[in-house]
């Protein structure tokens, strides 16, 4: 027996409130998935991804690239909205560093 289901037009185009909280959570994504990326390959891996057609993309480079994607949209609405700021972080030997706790 056939169900429904729900999904978006082809044509749509949808507008998505984020705030600071939830681009902190996809960037923690984005930084779990990359995690999983082998040591040794991570510069071509990457390279690969963003070459591939998404049909060929295995199912790491299919989630890291959408988060890509994802991350990339809000960043450009931020900066074109001017809601985005570049801060320096201090790094460890740096005056003033701090350890994270």
């Amino acid at each position: 027996m056939a169900i429904k289901v729900k999904e978006l037009k082809a044509d749509a185009l949808v507008d998505i409130k984020v705030n600071k909280s939830y681009y902190n959570m996809v960037k923690g994504l984005s930084y779990y998935l990359f995690t999983h990326i082998k040591e040794e390959d991570k510069d071509k891996y990457v390279k690969e991804t963003l070459q591939k057609d998404y049909a060929e993309m295995d199912d790491l480079q299919k989630g890291f690239y959408t988060v890509a994607l994802l991350l990339a949209e809000i960043e450009r609405q931020s900066i074109a909205a001017n809601m985005y700021e570049e801060k320096e972080v201090l790094q460890p030997g740096d005056e003033g560093y701090v350890e994270p706790k």
